[in-house]
């Protein structure tokens, strides 16, 4: 018997052409088709390996692979229910269509994929650019959970970032950072929809990307940044006020100098700690080099087998910095904030004693504290200093307005977050800050401790004085 001869290339095709004719591999051609244009047209971003912009990663590295396989699943899968239809091979062996332009049915299809593949197209890169776009946008970070970011929103707001968008410093320059960033955001996303997410959001951010590839981007660390003057504020219960005035040295990462960058992040400096805590407050162990010199500094009654167990981290600037946008006030320095403003005045008798009491108080809520504040303030003067108010009525009211300002500012009970709930690093008047290292405590073993010296890190030049000689001088009075 002679051998058959091999099946021609159409004949081959038949089964296949004939067996995909059904919707659902119709739309798996349509959604291969459609990605490997769109790959074609970002061809030389896939060669650079970054995108353009950050959010054009959701397309490069999540949209398009998920379509172009999600579609070549689709097409074999159209295929295997489409004969289970037809009762199995038997039933499609028989006879295929005739693999030509003239055939009806191959020309329908061919013009049916071409059309909506084209529309495809237009509609894809049109909702692409606007939701890059919108997906760029504060709003889009701060507004979209209202709720769940409305803290951090606000802070923001308020900040000296407040030009700056969102993803410059949470997700910075590349695609990689955006795609996990963008999967880590998807358990959030299920968490806001089941309403089971965490209240307050625990800080520090578990993975955040390493401050020198965001934050240096702007502040570049071997920038001297010389010394800079600091007035503080303070009024008394009285309505006294009195100034505080430091000169802050504040360094860089040259060796130039002296400073606080210069000692943290000077070049040559590297710095290493362990923290029992999540929070990072509580550090028994610092490792400090200097242009390869070591040194080990241990708090007291800290042990060696507990710290090694403990997390270790290499500090940068956010260990300091931790709230450079979100940052929280305590009542005493927002009421100080306000009261040097003039939008509280001070010279209203017990003005500061009686808000900060207020403002102190625990509301259940939002709504609660909007009509509770004002209302308290007024009725305070109404009802003990009813002279006052009736000469001062707009003065008091002003002040009652300004109260709710900070307090609408600072605490947010539908998020659990009340005065003090974020810890701020920076400084060491409101809490631990620089002394969680700089405490005197933590020694090495010949002897030596971290530095405690005040005018390492700033000089005072003048301590709660009413009217500081130094600020005359210099004409800042």
């Amino acid at each position: 018997m002679a051998n058959p001869q091999p099946a021609s290339w159409r004949e081959r095709l038949y089964p296949i052409i004939f067996l995909s004719n059904n919707l659902i591999s119709r739309i798996g051609v349509i959604l291969v088709t459609a990605a490997a244009v769109f790959w074609v047209f970002l061809l030389p971003s896939y060669l650079q390996g970054e995108a353009a912009s950050a959010y054009l990663g959701i397309l490069l590295f999540l949209a398009l692979p998920s379509g172009f396989f999600l579609g070549l699943a689709l097409i074999p899968i159209g295929i295997v229910l489409y004969r289970r239809r037809l009762g199995g091979t038997p039933a499609i062996t028989t006879e295929f269509p005739v693999l030509s332009w003239s055939n009806p049915s191959l020309r329908r299809l061919i013009i049916f994929i071409g059309v909506v593949t084209f529309a495809n197209m237009l509609i894809g890169a049109n909702l692409t650019y606007r939701a890059t776009a919108y997906m760029e946008s504060v709003q889009f970070c701060g507004l979209t959970c209202h709720t769940v970011m409305k803290p951090e929103y606000t802070a923001y707001q308020n900040s000296p970032h407040s030009r700056v968008e969102c993803v410059k410093c949470h997700i910075g320059p590349g695609a990689s950072w955006f795609v996990k960033s963008k999967l880590s955001g998807l358990g959030q996303v299920v968490a806001v929809a089941l309403n089971n997410y965490e209240r307050p959001i625990s800080v520090p951010v578990a993975n955040l990307r390493p401050a020198r590839e965001t934050c240096e981007d702007c502040h570049w660390p071997d920038k001297f940044g010389g010394d800079r003057l600091r007035v503080l504020t303070h009024f008394s219960d009285e309505g006294k006020m009195t100034k505080s005035v430091l000169l802050m040295h504040i360094g860089g990462g040259g060796a130039r100098g002296v400073g606080i960058h210069t000692a943290h992040v000077g070049k040559g400096v590297r710095i290493r700690y362990a923290h029992s805590d999540y929070q990072r407050q509580n550090i028994p162990w610092v490792e400090y080099s200097r242009n390869g010199e070591k040194r080990d500094f241990f708090a007291a009654k800290a042990k060696k087998e507990d710290i090694a167990k403990m997390d270790v981290r290499e500090m940068d600037c956010m260990d300091c910095h931790n709230r450079p946008s979100h940052s929280f006030e305590t009542p005493e320095g927002a009421l100080d904030r306000m009261m040097a403003a003039g939008v509280i005045a001070p010279d209203l008798p017990g003005i500061r004693k009686t808000a900060l009491e207020i403002l102190k108080k625990n509301y259940a809520s939002t709504a609660q504290a909007e009509s509770e504040i004002p209302a308290a303030l007024e009725r305070f003067y109404k009802e003990k200093n009813a002279d006052v108010y009736s000469k001062r009525q707009a003065a008091v009211q002003s002040a009652a307005k300004g109260a709710l300002a900070l307090w609408s500012r600072n605490v947010f009970p539908e998020m659990k977050i009340t005065w003090g709930t974020y810890i701020n690093n920076i400084g060491h008047n409101d809490f631990p800050g620089c002394f969680r290292c700089h405490d005197g405590e933590h020694k090495s073993t010949d002897g030596k401790a971290v530095e405690q010296d005040c005018n390492t890190c700033h000089s005072l030049l003048a301590m709660d004085e009413p009217s500081p000689k130094i600020l005359t001088e210099l004409g800042i009075d």
